[in-house]
C-alpha cells in the first residue's frame, strides 16, 4: 500500500477529492479551511467573501456564536436517542418552530429533500383518508423548472434533463405546469389533485419571482378544489427574502411548508415539514420516520436558530441590505447584466449576451476574492450571509461589476 504524507496545498486537496469522491459536483478550485461571519479562508491562507451562503444554509453566517454555543452545550449532554424514546429538546423545538411559523404541528427530518418527500407522502395520505380520492390515483401539481431535491421521486417531476437522464423509471402521480401561469395551474387541478407544490421563489431556476397575485391565486384554486397548498421554503425561507417566509410577501398561507438549509444554522442538516394538524395528523406510528430526524443536537441547534429569527433582526437586515443589493445590481443592467431578479439578500443575475459564461464569471470572481456560483449557462445566484456588512456587500458587487463589464 502506498503511503501518503497528506495534502498541504490546494492542488493536493483537489487531487485527493478527484481521486476518492464521486464526481457529482463541479466545484470551483477553492479549498476552504476556516470560516467566520461572511468570510472564508482557504488552505493557502487566502480570504474570500462568501456570496453564496451554502445555497441559503448559511443565512446567519459561518459559525454564528449563538449557534456554536448551543451546539457545544448539547454535545456535552446527548446527541442522539432515535425516536424510540423522548428527549428533552424535541417538544420544545416543535412548539417553538410551530409558534414562529404560525403553524400547528411539526414533522422533523434531516435534509431538504427528505422534507419534500415527507410532504408528498403526507399529501397523498391526506387525499385518500380525508379528501376521499380513490386509492392510488392522487396527483400533485408541480411547476416546471422546479428544484425540490435529488431523490428518485423528486427528479421524476423535474424538467431538468441533467437531473433526470438515466434515472428512470420515474414515479407517477405528478402533473407539471408552467411556473407563474395561473391559468395553466387552474386547468391542471382535478378532483384527484391532492396538492399543489410550489417554490414561492424558484432558486435553482435563477431566483425567479412569480407574477404578483400568482401565489394568492394558487391558494384560491386549492381552496376551491379542496386541495392542499405546499410551499417549499427550503431556500427562500427563514429571513432570506426579508420576511420569515417568502410566501409572507404575498399575504398567503400554505397548508404545509417544507423548511431546511438555514434551519440547521450551517452546523448540521436539519429540516422539517410544518403545517396544519388536520393534515400532518394523518400520520400514525410506524408510517413514516427517520432515525436522526429530530435528534437532540438538531433540535438544540434549531431552537437557537428560532431564537435568532424571533427577534426580527435578520429579516430587517435582509430587507435593508437587499434594497441596496438590488439597487446597485439594477444599475448594471445594460452594462454587462441583462436582468436582475429576486427579493431581499437574494438575486439571480443574467449576464448579457457576449459576456462571460456563468462558470467563467464564477472563476473570475474567485480570483477577486468573492465566492459565487452559476446556475445554468449565464446566470449567477447572489445570496450572501445575512450578517454581511454594507461595505462587504459593496465589495462583492464591485467585483461582479468588474467581471461582467463589457469589453
Amino acid at each position: 500500500m502506498t503511503t501518503f504524507a497528506g495534502p498541504t496545498t490546494t492542488s493536493d486537496y483537489i487531487a485527493l477529492d478527484d481521486r476518492w469522491s464521486t464526481h457529482n459536483y463541479h466545484p470551483l478550485g477553492v479549498v476552504i479551511a476556516e470560516a467566520e461571519g461572511a468570510s472564508v479562508t482557504d488552505v493557502d491562507g487566502k480570504s474570500y467573501l462568501d456570496f453564496l451562503s451554502g445555497y441559503s444554509a448559511m443565512n446567519f453566517g459561518h459559525r454564528h456564536p449563538a449557534l456554536i454555543a448551543a451546539a457545544k452545550d448539547q454535545l456535552d449532554r446527548v446527541t442522539l436517542t432515535s425516536r424510540a424514546f423522548h428527549h428533552d429538546q424535541m417538544g420544545l423545538y416543535c412548539q417553538e418552530l410551530a409558534e414562529l411559523t404560525g403553524t400547528e404541528m411539526v414533522l422533523p427530518m434531516n435534509s431538504g429533500a427528505e422534507a419534500v418527500e415527507s410532504a408528498v407522502k403526507v399529501a397523498r395520505k391526506w387525499a385518500y383518508q380525508v379528501k376521499g380520492v380513490p386509492d392510488g390515483t392522487a396527483e400533485i401539481v408541480v411547476a416546471g423548472s422546479n428544484f425540490h431535491g435529488r431523490t428518485t421521486t423528486i427528479v421524476s417531476f423535474s424538467t431538468d434533463e441533467t437531473a433526470r437522464a438515466d434515472f428512470g423509471p420515474f414515479t407517477p402521480g405528478f402533473v407539471t405546469v408552467k411556473y407563474g401561469d395561473a391559468a395553466a395551474l387552474r386547468d391542471a387541478i382535478t378532483e384527484r389533485t391532492a396538492a399543489v407544490l410550489l417554490e414561492p421563489i424558484q432558486g435553482e431556476a435563477g431566483v425567479i419571482v412569480p407574477p404578483a397575485g400568482y401565489l394568492a391565486e394558487a391558494r384560491r384554486l386549492c381552496d376551491e378544489a379542496g386541495a392542499l397548498l405546499i410551499a417549499d421554503e427550503i431556500q427562500s425561507g427563514l429571513a432570506r427574502t426579508g420576511k420569515l417566509l417568502a410566501l409572507d410577501h404575498e399575504g398567503v398561507r400554505a397548508d404545509l411548508y417544507t423548511l431546511g438549509k438555514a434551519l440547521g444554522g450551517g452546523i448540521m442538516p436539519v429540516s422539517a415539514v410544518v403545517g396544519s394538524r388536520a393534515v400532518l395528523g394523518v400520520l400514525k406510528p410506524g408510517e413514516h420516520g427517520s432515525t436522526f430526524g429530530g435528534n437532540p443536537l438538531a433540535c438544540a441547534v434549531g431552537r437557537a436558530v428560532i431564537r435568532l429569527l424571533a427577534t426580527g433582526e435578520f429579516q430587517e437586515r435582509s430587507t435593508e441590505l437587499g434594497a441596496h443589493l438590488h439597487g446597485r445590481l439594477g444599475e448594471l443592467v445594460g452594462k454587462g447584466l441583462a436582468e436582475v431578479r429576486g427579493r431581499g439578500l437574494w438575486a439571480g443575475i443574467d449576464i448579457s449576451p457576449g459576456g462571460p459564461t456563468g462558470r467563467d464569471a464564477s472563476l473570475a470572481l474567485a480570483k477577486l476574492g468573492v465566492l459565487c456560483k452559476e446556475t445554468h449557462d449565464a446566470t449567477l445566484r447572489v445570496a450572501p450571509p445575512l450578517v454581511i456588512s454594507k461595505a462587504e456587500l459593496d465589495r462583492g458587487i464591485d467585483a461582479i461589476a468588474q467581471v461582467i463589464k463589457p469589453s
